[in-house]
């Protein structure tokens, strides 16, 4: 759903301290995982990484809307029948999920996955929906008809048809989980990330943190800024490859799940923070809020910080966020 818009720069030096760093790629969650790990041998690298792997596609397992033999499928098949009981661990993803919802009025939504996918971004679309069409198209959507009953953990879909899908977010949390797991097992640094939703934690080989280019995608991907990843995580969310444009309009292909109508006015949100799992719901959330509404979110929130460009291509930034101090000379 979203496009990545920086570029991981990793300085790969190793340092006198006995130190491997060890990189692997796959694919897991209907999308592409590159893990990094810094152990003190070869041997204990390589098994990490497979470690992460192994509970990613164990949370893929427990939370995929498109495995059918997944908990979340369950729930999607008995909406308006009846209430599911899951995983305590799939119960506090959706909580925290629908917490989202709330304080974004919507604009983040789980229920999305019941969308209509009326809109086009394959160059094929030739002209809007039409206002019937795209109010048709959110019809299933609404995480106010979510129905959590925590004493027996069940999730219940009120309306026939609808349904849920964490995406990102899921990706969020897998990174969060494996980076827990790795810190708890005394492996001294890494990096996983999951199409962009990206944890990391410890520093480079040579004692440096890992660091993120920052691409304005309106100014030919030029990277203009190299931040520090000192809060571990870092999520974007962008549109600058997807969109369409009518009467000079831009359209992203980041639909509002009110709405039902695409997101315009920014091309990309960069947040910062302790944790994928919530850095991606705020940069989902801000794409589709704006500038000045995700601004004022984020506010409430000084733990994260965010870097947003606008359909224009300027650059805006939270307050705790000083860009000036990370761009390239």
């Amino acid at each position: 759903m979203r496009k990545i818009i920086f570029v991981f720069l990793f300085l790969c030096s190793i340092a006198s301290q006995a130190q491997v760093l060890k990189k692997k790629t796959t694919l897991l969650m209907g999308g592409r995982f590159d893990i990094t790990v810094v152990a003190k041998d070869t041997a204990t690298a390589k098994q990490s990484i497979e470690d992460i792997i192994a509970e990613i596609s164990r949370i893929e397992y427990l939370i995929s809307d498109w495995k059918s033999t997944t908990q979340i499928s369950d729930v999607n098949r008995n909406a308006g029948i009846k209430p599911v009981k899951v995983d305590p661990e799939v119960f506090e993803l959706t909580e925290r999920a629908l917490h989202f919802s709330e304080i974004t009025n919507g604009a983040f939504d789980i229920s999305f996955a019941a969308m209509d996918r009326i809109w086009k971004f394959d160059g094929s679309m030739t002209q809007m929906p039409t206002p019937e069409a795209v109010k048709k198209s959110v019809e299933k959507v609404g995480y106010k008809n979510i129905e959590l009953d925590k004493a027996n953990s069940t999730i219940f879909l009120k309306k026939k048809g609808m349904k849920i899908g964490f995406g990102a977010l899921g990706e969020g949390y897998a990174a969060d989980r494996c980076r827990e797991m790795m810190l708890a097992r005394g492996i001294q640094a890494g990096i996983v990330n999951g199409s962009g939703d990206m944890n990391t934690w410890g520093n480079q080989p040579d004692g440096t943190p890992w660091t993120v280019g920052i691409t304005n995608p309106m100014k030919k991907d030029t990277v203009f800024a190299i931040v520090p990843l000192l809060k571990s995580a870092v999520v974007t969310s962008g549109s600058y490859q997807k969109f369409v444009v009518f009467n000079g309009k831009r359209y992203s292909h980041i639909i509002n799940p009110v709405t039902g109508y695409p997101a315009t006015g920014l091309c990309s949100v960069t947040v910062f923070g302790p944790s994928a799992e919530t850095a991606n719901g705020f940069s989902t959330s801000i794409m589709v809020l704006g500038k000045d509404k995700g601004l004022k979110l984020l506010k409430k929130h000084p733990e994260y910080s965010a870097i947003l460009i606008t359909d224009e291509g300027k650059v805006v930034t939270t307050k705790n966020m000083n860009i000036r101090d990370f761009i390239l000379k």
